[in-house]
């Protein structure tokens, strides 16, 4: 699962040319979506007017809403200082599911806003697609 957080979706939306390749090419093949947190997606909007509707409009975005079970864990690392309620949510998404077994992607502006152990990949990394 290839997870957005706020930052990667606000250079979505504003024109990153790696990031528009990705979602271009996932939306091309059947079953690949790029998963947005729902509170990355609120503070994006609430960054930049317009925001949610721009990356909603690319077919291969979904949204992980937050649910009771979501929201609890999001408020115990809000709580023990994992940072805002928008990073967190993105820490809980990279964290394993049952519903999905893979390893994730958090792909970030910020790779520090992260805990050692989670997979991040910087936006503006020259190999982030495979290019060097």
């Amino acid at each position: 699962m290839i997870i957005l957080d706020t930052g990667a979706v606000k250079a979505l939306v504003s024109g990153h040319k790696t990031l528009n390749l990705l979602v271009a090419n996932m939306a091309r093949t059947p079953g690949d979506r790029l998963v947005v947190p729902a509170l990355c997606l609120m503070q994006a909007e609430a960054d930049d007017e317009g925001a949610s509707r721009r990356v909603l409009a690319f077919s291969a975005v979904v949204v992980d809403d937050l649910d009771a079970v979501a929201a609890v864990s999001v408020g115990t690392m809000i709580r023990d200082g994992y940072g805002g309620a928008d990073t967190c949510h993105a820490l809980y998404c990279a964290l394993p599911r049952a519903e999905f077994t893979g390893m994730s992607i958090l792909l970030t502006d910020d790779e520090g806003a992260y805990p050692p152990g989670v997979v991040t990949v910087d936006i503006d990394s020259p190999g982030m697609l495979g290019f060097h």
